[in-house]
């Protein structure tokens, strides 16, 4: 049985972080997603920005970026738009990119990052942002109710949300495969509809639903598919086990989004 087929945790966040800056990450990343952004989800550029038509960000705005990984996303938001950007991440490797990077830029001015977990109360003043985007993370927050109330909080009033929910339950699923789907770290499977009910309870309007599940398929399939073309050399650098947790974790993502039994939406809301 191969490491994969374990059952057993992926540690792919770990695995990505700590050799993100590498070439061979960075060649994985450009001929997945066509683009090098500096994504680990499922976000490609030309996504992110139908997402910021969506937000209408100035360069006044104040822009929080929940589970911002690399950070590198978040800047990009802050080069296109001019904005002031905020990104928490749990991943004390992630937020390190994320301060290099800013610092790489010139934009140490108008960027913070800081390590924290988005599912407990943030540290920020009631009423301090024009925006929130959470992009493909939702998913890993278990108190959902909680999470969105603390989000309007930290909204101003007449502020922005918008996240992408990559584990909404569209169709049937076996045991084995929410197993190798939910390897890599807590997942929430929630089932359509979910996210809207609670975002009306937490008093947001929601503006926009709108499924983003093919985004997913092609990314997982071409992320897949570049990792496997370097398999040797992301074999010596993450093991065995962690290599093929990832493959079999992707392959998963792939066959269950281009099928349309676990879909991704995005949704944006107002407060």
């Amino acid at each position: 049985m191969r490491p994969s087929e374990s059952g057993k945790r992926v540690d792919l966040y770990g695995a990505s972080y700590r050799n993100f800056a590498t070439d061979l990450y960075a060649d994985i990343r450009r001929e997945a997603f066509g683009e090098d952004i500096g994504q680990t989800g499922w976000l490609a550029a030309e996504e992110q920005d139908l997402f910021l038509e969506w937000l209408h960000l100035s360069r006044s705005s104040q822009l929080l970026d929940l589970a911002c990984g690399s950070g590198r996303p978040t800047l990009r938001i802050a080069q296109k738009t001019g904005c002031h950007v905020s990104g928490v991440d749990l991943h004390t490797e992630a937020v390190a990119s994320a301060k290099a990077s800013a610092r790489e830029l010139g934009y140490e001015g108008r960027t913070k990052f800081y390590q924290g977990n988005a599912a407990e109360r943030l540290s920020f003043a009631n009423a301090s942002f024009d925006a929130i985007t959470c992009i493909d993370a939702i998913n890993h927050l278990p108190d959902r109710p909680h999470v969105l109330e603390e989000w309007r909080r930290v909204l101003k009033p007449g502020g922005c949300l918008l996240f992408t929910d990559p584990i909404m339950l569209t169709g049937p699923m076996t045991n084995a495969e929410i197993t190798i789907r939910a390897s890599i770290g807590l997942f929430v499977f929630v089932p359509a509809g979910y996210d809207e009910k609670l975002l009306k309870q937490a008093g947001f309007e929601v503006e926009r639903v709108e499924d983003r599940t093919q985004n997913m398929a092609v990314n997982a399939a071409g992320w897949l598919e570049a990792r496997a073309k370097r398999e040797t050399d992301l074999r010596k650098i993450e093991g065995d086990e962690v290599f093929f947790g990832q493959q079999r974790f992707l392959e998963t993502a792939a066959i269950l989004a281009r099928e349309r039994r676990l879909s991704r939406f995005a949704i944006v809301a107002r407060k």
